[in-house]
């Protein structure tokens, strides 16, 4: 762990003041352990900036005494990147502010310790949406979401937080800051910068607001489908969007083997389509008038129905109902952990190969570990597959914790073959650092590590996250 002298640690001190640090043993641990508990790190120090300003001094004081941070948000982050490991813990949670909003322009100005529902209820008072979307909105930030380039459900319509992107306020590793929160849309002045903050996981700065694009407020359709093959999930994706066009938001594959177990862990939820067929299909659709949404819905799945790329459809009567096909989907890495062992992985491949990748990684599984479980989930609309190899508490002896990491070799090494991506939405961390290393062409590590030492010289910024230097 970092060795803070007395002089760094009195300077923070002073300049946070009495609410904004913390050394206490318990709230160290709170900041050094994930939600999943997967990862057990250490931090000599807990800060907790109020402000812009603080952040900069705390960060220039960084700099100056060469210690190294990592900023922190919701703490909910999936491969490592937020969890301290002898760094100091640089905690965002007491800058929540909603600083503007613009209704004609479009936009929400806030700041980055705000958990993503803060944006959501912001843009509903406004009478706007805010489409970024997904499981733990309750505790999940928005420099964290930004940080990861996060994407959840509504990717297929709306895309990654990169794209709802209009500004970002950055404080640089020497503690310099950085704001661009105008708003604009054009603004063709050279490179990027918000685009370079997104993804970087707080390796080149900390992210202290965001200026966000809001959208008009939509009316959904939803329906749950059950379909034979995964062939025909693809194909009925296909379809619905001739049919319907951008108008389809989401588009989840579910197999029915996932839903016996949230049926199991929660005998209240229960498949809306009871049936043999092994997949099922959430589709939800939004226009400005709920019930176009669901004539529009409704008369693409008819000719699917005949074309027997649905075999059964239910289209949700009402918000409760649809409610009950999103618990479901959503109850699914819950329910996946009370189960037994999980190898976990979120991967993406172009949509078209996503039945010959299933097929393929399935029986390369199998042909390892006979009778694993795969479980193989997520936002097919995009791509983006949560695909885990399964076990059951109740076997005798366990089979795949002994080899998690020839799974996860052949799950990435066959999404590679299919020109996929071993890190769709979670990031990269400390997790895939260096297997990403490995694998993503030389000059694109050159070029990031480049960057970093370009902005962050001091390598104090989250340092050994997203690629090494």
């Amino acid at each position: 762990m970092t060795e803070l002298s007395r002089d760094f640690l009195n300077a923070a001190k002073d300049l946070l003041g009495t609410s904004g640090w913390s050394q206490e043993a318990d709230q160290l641990q709170q900041a050094a352990t994930p939600w999943r508990g997967t990862y057990q790190g250490e931090t000599p120090f807990l800060a907790r900036p109020a402000s812009t300003g603080e952040t900069a001094a705390l960060i220039k004081l960084c700099h100056t005494h060469h210690v190294a941070v990592t900023p922190q948000g919701g703490n909910t982050g999936l491969v490592d990147g937020g969890t301290p490991h002898g760094e100091i813990c640089l905690s965002m949670t007491r800058m929540q502010a909603v600083r503007q909003i613009d209704g004609v322009n479009n936009s929400l100005i806030l700041e980055a310790g705000a958990p993503l529902v803060i944006a959501q209820e912001a843009a509903e008072r406004a009478g706007r949406l805010f489409p970024l979307s997904l499981g733990s909105e309750g505790t999940a930030t928005i420099g964290g979401l930004i940080s990861t380039n996060a994407g959840g459900v509504a990717v297929l319509r709306y895309g990654m937080m990169r794209d709802l992107l209009l500004g970002l306020e950055v404080v640089l590793p020497n503690g310099e800051v950085w704001s661009e929160l105008s708003g604009l849309r054009k603004n063709n002045t050279g490179y990027d910068l918000k685009h370079l903050f997104a993804g970087a996981e707080g390796t080149l700065g900390v992210i202290t607001a965001a200026c966000l694009k809001l959208f008009p407020k939509v009316q959904t359709a939803t329906a749950w489908v059950a379909c034979e093959t995964a062939q025909h999930v693809v194909d009925l994706l296909a379809h619905i969007r001739c049919h319907v066009g951008d108008t389809v938001t989401s588009f989840e594959i579910i197999p029915t083997n996932a839903l016996k177990m949230v049926e199991a862990d929660y005998p209240d939820l229960k498949d809306p389509c009871p049936g043999q067929e092994p997949w099922r299909v959430l589709i939800e659709v939004s226009m400005t008038e709920s019930a176009m949404a669901s004539e529009l819905l409704q008369a693409s799945l008819v000719p699917a129905l005949e074309k027997r790329l649905a075999r059964d459809v239910l289209i949700a009567k009402n918000a409760q109902e649809a409610g009950h096909f999103w618990t479901l989907r959503e109850t699914i890495p819950l329910s996946k952990r009370a189960y037994g062992t999980a190898i976990n992985h979120d991967i993406s491949v172009p949509i078209s190969k996503i039945p010959a990748f299933l097929r393929d990684c399935h029986d390369r599984i199998q042909a390892l570990i006979p009778d694993t479980e795969i479980v193989a989930f997520g936002h097919v609309g995009d791509g983006n597959l949560h695909y885990s190899a399964c076990e059951a508490k109740h076997e005798e002896a366990p089979r795949l914790s002994p080899v998690a990491d020839q799974i996860t070799h052949i799950v990435h090494q066959t999404t590679l073959s299919y020109g996929g991506s071993i890190s769709a939405e979670h990031g990269v961390g400390r997790l895939k650092r260096d297997e990403l290393a490995e694998l993503r062409p030389a000059a694109a590590t050159w070029t990031m590590q480049a960057i970093k030492r370009a902005l962050d010289p001091k390598n104090i910024m989250n340092p050994g996250r997203v690629v090494s230097i």
